[in-house]
Formats: structure tokens, C-alpha cells, sequence
């Protein structure tokens, strides 16, 4: 059993407190007119898609952490960039944390436990010295030792800077604003949603042992994230909605690699279409 995650005598986390909160408030700046532009809407819908889709949710989540299907390397080390401009923190630590709580889903060492409440599944899990962080190496010995995974994971703050200089070279001040500080608080909450709503909110198809449910605006939001308790019930699976009304589209992109010879021994839930 992996070390305690209870609320209480955990010290916080400044960093991430003030890190958090600091990208919040900057977002903020969005929703001045001086900041406002359709090219920075424009960017940032772009961004949004290419990080909270084909980074987090293809990269991150069904090919790295669960290797529900293969990539070509140069292909699974550029879904794993993408996830980087996430600014999640790097992939070997999302990726640990992410199979942790698979281990112990809604139990005593889930690192965003549901039971202790909204709160702390959504965020507050993140504001203290989380004991399940000190396990993370035991979850990725597959990639821990991968030079480019290592580089991410020390470097995707700096990576986050030069995308951002890039974009104030392209568009000045709005696109940084829209394109950096607000793209990436709206994929924070998105992707936490995941940790927090679809444990609350929605349907279960499925026994999985813990609390996770199937929230059609969730799954929305994430790309067919939201259909949660299907993949609780089937973590190996490519695809996650997996009824006809269940529209993943995170599955379809797949489908998309697979057709163009870029995804193979692809995994699927044993249920009938």
C-alpha cells in the first residue's frame, strides 16, 4: 500500500500554489478589450486542441499510460511534447500519478481521492506534499530513464516560455495572454474535471470499484474523456465511449493513426458496438 493521502498534517505545496494561482490571475487579463482578438481566440481554440486532445488525452493518458495502443517513437515522443505544453507538470510525473490512482481508485492512496470531496479530487490535492508523489518511480520504470521524457519532464516550463515568446513575436501581448495564461487554465480544469466530476456526476455502465461515472459533458469537454467509468472498467481500452451515443472522438483520431499505418495493436473493451 502506497503511502497515506489523508487531508490532514500534509504540508502545502507553495510552488504549486503560487505557480497556480499566478497563471489564474494573469488569465484574467483576457477579458480586458486592449487583449481581445479573434486570431488570439483563433490560436488559442487551436492550442487548446492540441494540448487537452492530442497531448493529454492521446499522449498522456491512452498511449503512455496505458499503451492502449502503438505509435512509431517519433510519433509517441510528439503526442508527449504536446501533452508537455499542458504545463501539468512533466509526463513522468503525470504519468505515475495517473496509474496510482488506477491502483487505488477512490481508496486509501488515491492521490485526488473522490471521498475526501469536490475540492480536493478537482485541485486541492495538488496544494500539499502529496505522499503518492514519492511513488511516481515505481509507476514508470518504462520511461523514466527515456532522455526525452527526462527532458520534458525537467523542462516543460521553459518550453512553455519559448512557446510563449513565439506567440508575442507572432501576435504581441493578446496571444500570449489568450494562447499561454487562459488556454491553459481552461485545459487545467478540463482535464481536473476528470479527476472530480466524472467521480460525482453522471452514469455507471459498468462495476469498476470506486466512484467513477459516465458525464456526457465532461467527455465533451475532454474529447471522450468523460465517459470515465467505462475506462475504470476497461483501463486497457483505445476507446472509451464505447455505446453509439458515446461520441469519443480521442477513439476517432486513433482510427485516423490506425488508418494511415501510425496506430497498431490497438486494444479494445470486449463490448459489441
Amino acid at each position: 500500500m502506497t503511502a497515506t493521502t489523508t487531508t490532514e498534517k500534509l504540508a502545502p505545496a507553495w510552488s504549486v500554489i503560487i505557480y497556480m494561482t499566478s497563471i489564474h490571475l494573469i488569465a484574467l487579463l483576457a477579458f480586458l478589450p486592449s487583449n481581445f482578438s479573434w486570431g488570439a481566440v483563433g490560436i488559442t481554440a487551436f492550442l487548446y486542441w492540441l494540448t487537452a486532445c492530442i497531448g493529454v488525452t492521446l499522449g498522456y493518458h491512452r498511449l503512455v499510460s496505458h499503451r492502449s495502443f502503438e505509435t512509431p517513437k517519433w510519433l509517441e515522443y510528439f503526442l508527449v511534447f504536446c501533452g508537455t505544453l499542458a504545463c501539468e507538470g512533466g509526463p513522468i510525473s503525470w504519468v505515475g500519478l495517473h496509474r496510482i490512482h488506477h491502483k487505488y481508485s477512490d481508496h486509501e492512496g488515491d492521490p485526488h481521492d473522490s471521498n475526501k470531496g469536490f475540492w480536493w479530487s478537482h485541485m486541492g490535492w495538488m496544494f500539499v506534499k502529496n505522499p503518492a508523489n514519492n511513488d511516481v518511480p515505481k509507476y514508470t520504470k518504462d520511461i523514466q530513464n527515456d532522455p526525452f521524457y527526462v527532458f520534458c519532464e525537467k523542462y516543460f516550463i521553459p518550453i512553455q516560455v519559448v512557446l510563449g515568446l513565439l506567440l508575442f513575436w507572432w501576435g504581441g501581448w493578446s496571444f500570449v495572454v489568450w494562447g499561454i495564461f487562459l488556454r491553459l487554465v481552461l485545459v487545467f480544469h478540463v482535464t481536473w474535471f476528470v479527476n472530480s466530476a466524472t467521480h460525482k456526476f453522471g452514469y455507471k455502465s459498468h462495476e469498476s470499484n470506486d466512484h467513477s461515472r459516465n458525464c456526457w459533458w465532461v467527455a465533451l469537454l475532454t474529447f471522450g474523456e468523460g465517459w470515465h467509468n467505462n475506462h475504470h472498467a476497461f483501463q486497457y481500452s483505445a476507446r472509451h465511449g464505447l455505446q453509439w451515443w458515446e461520441i469519443d472522438l480521442t477513439w476517432m483520431t486513433i482510427k485516423l493513426l490506425a488508418f494511415f499505418g501510425l496506430a497498431k495493436n490497438i486494444k479494445l473493451a470486449p463490448v459489441k458496438n
